[in-house]
């Protein structure tokens, strides 16, 4: 059969034959763009594929950009088969033959002839060996597709192993479940496979040797340990039985089967790219350094991969703790693993005699035994030289050692020699390891450390997943809308916690069930640590936040050196993390929940109590109030718990907090303050600026039953300021009156500042006669009782009026006497009303500009406070005043705002639109 006309393989280095020549084309974008077409199909939007390739250009040289592009490809394709229109692009499928097409095809038969062709047609991971060093969009599509169709050679690969298996073809099967592997070194399930067919075709050295390394990877890389399942298999394999079929032995397709995409990696996959070409006449060590469960493992095997795809060979081993103490471990397994991907280079004759004394299929060792002069020498540097030129090739090899703070002093010697002898060998050595594993003096560090001397080492860390990171792995499993920020503030960006819990089938429920194996790593280490650590560690959960070192010293009733030493232990274990010289804080939150919950009801209640203390003795002006509260209600001693909640709430609200405020203030309500009516109070003016008018009126009803005769006159005032707001006049003019009577001897300043009010309420009933003679009762009391915030409140009205009745020259002087003593008595809410005031007298005499200036210092001020209805009606005001300056597209914004924070308030959508403006207060 003929060849198509135009032939793109994209499953491996790209490749791309017009009628049967490969395509000439001078720039990486034009492949990109091909791939990306051929790919996707469909019509594509010009602007759409010009972001795709072009993120950081402006978007009409990104247009241009993808003009020229769109003309070399064409010309290069003689004219075909790239279809342009005025603002798509697509490519006509006629006479085009796309190997991912093909292997989708070939994927979904049941055929094995036909699935051996789907796998041999994917020859290495998804356009390997190609990117785009300046589209991280681009990146992430490449990346996106790779992971779904590895996960579809996946699902070929282990059905061709069973297919195999079934009719007795092991030697096949095992290749294909050797491949699955390798695709995801942490799935058991692809261990479990490979396990039982080494042990069907007799191979049962090879099976245990299978089961070491599930072992080990599952514990360095996860902290688990295999399930009873697949031990069984090993038990039965050790005993002489070739266990079950694979098809017994492999679990239905479920969530613990998936293959996850590598998330949150590109600036550390870019790293270990660059590190690659780096490598020419001289090789180089990377290190990546992470935490446990960080992802070190899955993505130093998913570089591996993409080396291979490159045609580079690579070996690896992992180190384990258990076998820290076993000489040459880890460097047998390297060798050894080196070797069989070598596939019988020619080694020094020399060197691999000395290498012979570890692996004897080498040949015979010399007769010299290691304890002459500069025999050790010789030894270690025969390793190193068969393990160099074992993978030697035209392409950079790459040796892996996996969590090489556990490997033993004598591999590590091994090591030292290789990173000896990077100059002038192309090799790229990787290296994962934990830093809390690796302190200053481990020797894995004085190799980095030579290394970099020499300029060739570097170290890459791996941080935690953010929040996208996170939904985009939710998303990829599936889990139910809402998952993915409660996923993210349970696992705090940890990948394997996010795994589990993904693995888990989350339901959509409100609070996340912790997994078994997140559990059952964090109760491992915490049973592990000393007696001491443990009561330390006690006195940190029950703290629940970052801790010093003589805060956990108290509540644990330690001493200093015992506490010290607690904590360093704690912290070398990874439950702890030193977060500056004397805190600590838990690495992970479901380490401090386990941990409390291990704790009896009577321990914590004693802990809470003496973490009270603690920080009541280091409480200054009310910083730790809301802690002190938290830890005596939860000690069961509600009385003082209120009281510091209402200090708590206090404080928040001097600081504008108003929501943490709010709820310290209810807590110690709920808890029988025995000031309930004040409480009532505070929790009205806070209900006010937040606009829940009702909630307020209901606050303020309970303080006005609950207040003695010198507070009643505050609180019906305060009551009249709310139904002024809702433009219910006679309501507010009756708790104004109510207000006034209640006045208590001495009050001038406060019955100044009602008086005031009474007269906006008449201002807006458009009453300015009274208004005014209430204005100037107002300034004259204030005046006389020496009350700035009155003052400012009287100079506020009479400019008011001065304005309503076109005396700008009056309103000016008024509102800047207004605005000058809200400004001394640090009022921030008269001084939002003063400069709003001024603002709308200068409009009115034209200065626009001033006016919008004044607004917009007004509106920040009102948002500082957290004043929801005024900061509505300024973002309303100010868009009125753009509008007049021309400025439409910023007014329509504002206006935008405005009505948006009205909708939040939520009130009376048929209440009068000046009421809502409010326009001037």
């Amino acid at each position: 059969m003929d060849a198509p006309p135009l032939e793109i393989a994209l499953l491996g280095p790209p490749v791309v034959l017009a009628d049967r020549v490969p395509l000439s084309v001078d720039t990486r974008k034009a492949t990109a763009l091909l791939a990306y077409l051929a790919v996707e199909g469909g019509t594509n939007n010009r602007d759409s594929l010009a972001e795709l390739l072009w993120p950081d250009y402006e978007p009409e040289r990104a247009r241009a950009a993808l003009r020229r592009t769109l003309s070399t490809l064409r010309s290069a394709l003689a004219g075909r088969w790239v279809e342009v229109a005025r603002d798509a692009v697509s490519l006509d499928r006629n006479g085009v033959a796309l190997d991912v097409d093909e292997f989708h095809r070939l994927a979904e038969s049941d055929d094995l002839g036909l699935l051996e062709q789907a796998a041999a047609l994917h020859r290495s991971v998804f356009l390997a060996g190609f990117g785009l060093r300046d589209s991280a969009p681009f990146d992430d599509w490449q990346s996106f597709r790779g992971a779904a169709l590895t996960r579809e050679l996946g699902a070929v690969l282990d059905r061709l192993a069973d297919g195999w298996a079934a009719r007795g073809e092991h030697v096949r099967a095992i290749e294909h479940a050797a491949r699955r592997l390798s695709l995801d070194p942490l799935n058991e399930s692809a261990h479990r496979r490979l396990i039982q067919l080494y042990g069907a075709s007799g191979d049962r050295a090879a099976a245990l040797a299978q089961y070491r390394e599930c072992v080990r990877i599952l514990h360095r890389e996860l902290g688990v340990a295999p399930t009873e399942e697949t031990t069984a298999l090993y038990r039965a394999v050790r005993e002489g039985s070739p266990g079950p079929t694979p098809e017994a032995v492999a679990p239905a397709p479920s969530a613990a089967a998936r293959l996850y995409p590598l998330v949150g990696r590109n600036a550390q996959w870019s790293a270990l790219r660059r590190a690659y070409d780096a490598v020419g006449p001289d090789g180089r060590l990377v290190v990546l350094a992470g935490e446990t469960g960080i992802g070190k493992t899955r993505l130093a095997g998913d570089f591996v991969t993409w080396a291979r795809g490159r045609g580079s060979a690579a070996a690896a081993t992992r180190c384990v703790e258990d076998e820290a103490g076993l000489a040459f471990g880890c460097a047998i397994e390297l060798l050894r693993g080196a070797l069989r991907e070598g596939g019988g280079a020619a080694l020094d004759p020399a060197a691999a005699g000395e290498a012979a004394r570890l692996l004897p299929e080498l040949g015979t060792p010399p007769t010299p035994t290691l304890d002459g002069p500069g025999a050790q020498a010789r030894f270690l540097d025969g390793v190193a030289t068969v393990l160099l030129e074992a993978t030697a090739g035209s392409r950079p090899a790459v040796l892996v050692v996996d969590d090489v703070h556990w490997a033993d002093a004598s591999s590590l010697e091994v090591l030292t020699f290789v990173c000896r002898r990077l100059g002038g060998r192309p090799v790229l050595l990787l290296a994962t390891w934990r830093p809390e594993e690796t302190p200053a003096g481990h020797p894995a560090r004085r190799i980095l450390a030579a290394a970099a001397l020499d300029g060739l080492a570097e170290t890459v860390a791996l941080g935690r997943l953010d929040r996208d990171d996170v939904a985009e792995l939710a998303a990829s499993a599936g889990a139910p809308a809402g998952v993915a920020e409660r996923l993210f503030d349970e696992t705090q960006g940890l990948p394997f916690f996010v795994v589990e819990y993904l693995d888990s089938q989350l339901d959509g429920a409100a609070d996340l069930p912790l997994p078994p194996g997140v559990r059952g790593l964090l109760e491992s280490r915490i049973s592990a640590a000393s007696e001491v650590a443990g009561q330390v560690l006690a006195a940190a959960a029950v703290i629940a936040r970052d801790v010093d070192v003589d805060l956990v010293r108290d509540v644990s009733g330690r001493t200093d050196e015992e506490t010290v030493a607690a904590l360093e232990e704690l912290t070398r274990r990874g439950i702890l993390v030193e977060t500056d010289a004397d805190t600590h804080a838990f690495r992970h939150e479901q380490g401090r929940r386990v941990a409390q919950e291990l704790l009896s009801a009577g321990r914590r209640r004693v802990l809470h109590r003496r973490a009270a203390d603690a920080l009541a003795a280091r409480d200054r002006g009310g910083s730790l109030a809301g802690a002190v509260g938290q830890h005596l209600r939860l000690a069961g001693r509600d009385a003082e718990a209120a009281e510091w909640f209402r200090r708590a709430g206090a404080h928040a609200r001097d600081l504008y907090a108003n929501a943490e405020a709010l709820a310290f203030f209810l807590e110690a309500l709920a808890l029988g303050h025995d000031d309930p009516g004040a409480l009532h109070e505070e929790i009205g003016d806070l209900r006010t600026l937040a606009g829940d008018y009702a909630g307020a009126l209901e606050s303020y009803e309970a303080a006005a039953a609950l207040a003695g005769a010198g507070r009643l006159a505050a609180v019906a005032h305060r009551t009249g300021l709310v139904h002024h707001r809702r433009g219910e006049w006679e309501l507010a003019e009756s708790s104004f009156e109510e207000a006034l009577a209640a006045l208590p001897d001495g009050a001038a300043g406060l019955e100044a500042r009602v008086l005031a009010d009474r007269s906006l309420t008449a201002h807006r009933r458009r009453r300015d006669g009274d208004a005014q003679a209430l204005a100037e009762q107002a300034l004259t009391l204030a005046d006389e009782a020496g009350d700035r915030r009155a003052l400012a409140q009287a100079h506020n009205l009479l400019g008011i009026l001065a304005t309503g009745r076109g005396d700008h020259a009056e309103a000016r002087r008024q509102l800047e006497l207004s605005l000058a003593l809200a400004t001394e008595s640090h009022d921030p809410s008269a001084q939002a009303a003063a400069l709003n005031n001024l603002a709308l007298a200068l409009r009115a005499e034209g200065e626009l500009d001033r006016a919008l200036e004044l607004t917009e210092e007004a509106l920040a001020l009102c948002r500082a406070v957290g004043d929801r209805h005024r900061e509505a009606a300024l973002a309303n005001n100010s868009a009125d005043l753009l509008n007049a300056a021309g400025r439409r597209d910023e007014a329509m914004e504002q206006l935008k705002t405005a009505v948006a924070t009205f909708a939040e308030i939520g009130e009376d959508a048929a209440a009068e639109p000046e009421i809502w403006k409010l326009v001037e207060w």
